[in-house]
């Protein structure tokens, strides 16, 4: 399993835009495909965008479409999250997810290794 850190969190006005970063260790990176989920205070955790291995295919979810794009830099074995237009309902703790398989998942439980999180603020 990879190792997952992620970075790029903080506190933004609403408007404003954030890029979360997530880099993996301890596996070939390009074997992965990659998620973003995330959990609001007092909701379960749910998906955001997943990515490829090789970054050709996207998917996400209807609440990020048109502000959030996921994309992958296999030679830095980092997924980012570019973040726009940021609303206070997306105040929550965003993680990235790593799978074994060509396209990954919406679903959690499809994912192998797990970052710590990072806190996303939004305030009105």
């Amino acid at each position: 399993q990879v190792q997952l850190v992620e970075s790029g969190g903080g506190l933004v006005q609403a408007g404003g835009s954030l890029r979360l970063s997530c880099t993996a260790s301890g596996g070939l990176f390009s074997n992965y495909a990659m998620g973003w989920f995330r959990q609001a205070p007092g909701k379960e955790r749910e998906f955001v965008a997943r990515i490829s291995r090789h970054g050709g295919t996207t998917d996400s979810a209807g609440s990020a479409k048109g502000r959030f794009t996921i994309s992958r830099d296999n030679a830095k074995n980092t997924v980012y999250l570019q973040m726009n237009s940021l609303k206070p309902e997306d105040t929550a703790v965003y993680y990235c997810a790593a799978a074994a398989s060509m396209y990954g998942s919406r679903r959690q439980d499809h994912y192998d290794s797990w970052g710590q999180g990072t806190q996303v603020t939004v305030s009105s």
